[in-house]
This record gives structure tokens, sequence and C-alpha cells, in this order.
């Protein structure tokens, strides 16, 4: 069974910095293409970044030039480096294979706000 763990969100200034992990506990993770995704309130969840399994990037627009995301095979971990925060930003943050999975981890929340 999958585990996605997410964890690094908090509250934070407008313009400030937040660096996102994901723990996977499975094997997949190595070939596998994976996407941060993120859904503010009332809002439809939104993939914002995503990488291959050889480390090729795509991003969101609204995201493009302040985030990247990147990972780390030997230990089944994503990331997303999230810099120039905007309040627009504030969301609860997933990871999750792209196409995702069915099975979401819980989340970590970020907030932008002065």
């Amino acid at each position: 069974q999958v585990q996605l763990v997410e964890s690094g969100g908090g509250l934070v200034q407008p313009g400030g910095s937040l660096r996102l992990s994901c723990a996977v506990s499975n094997i997949f993770f190595r070939t596998a293409r994976m996407g941060w995704y993120r859904q503010a309130p009332g809002k439809q969840r939104e993939l914002v970044a995503e990488i291959t399994s050889s480390s090729v990037t795509n991003y969101a627009d609204s995201v493009k030039g302040r985030f990247t995301i990147s990972r780390d095979n030997a230990k089944n971990t994503l990331y997303l480096q999230m810099n120039s925060l905007k309040p627009e930003d504030t969301a609860v943050y997933y990871c999750n294979r792209v196409p995702n999975l069915e099975y979401w981890g819980q989340g970590t929340q970020v907030t932008v706000s002065s």
C-alpha cells in the first residue's frame, strides 16, 4: 500500500519561502512521474508542479519562476521549494503520482499572510 506523507507547511509572510517534503513509502516512486498539487478553500485541487523519473520538470503558470520541484530517489522523497510566496498560494499542498492515484495523504497547510 502506498503512503504519502507531506510535511513542511506553515504560516509565512508574503515574499517568504517554505520547503515542502513528501515521503513516499513504495518502490514505485523511483519510476513514477510525481507532482505537487494544492487545494485552496472553495476551489478544485490543481497540479502546480511535476517531475519525471529523469527529473524533467514542468510548472503551472501561476508558480513558474517561484517554485522548484525536485526528488531524491535514494530517499523516496519529493520536495517543493517555494519562494516569493503570495497570499494566493494559500492552500493545502499534496504530493501524488501524475496522473494521481485515488489515495491521497493528509496534505500540509501553507498559509501566506501578513
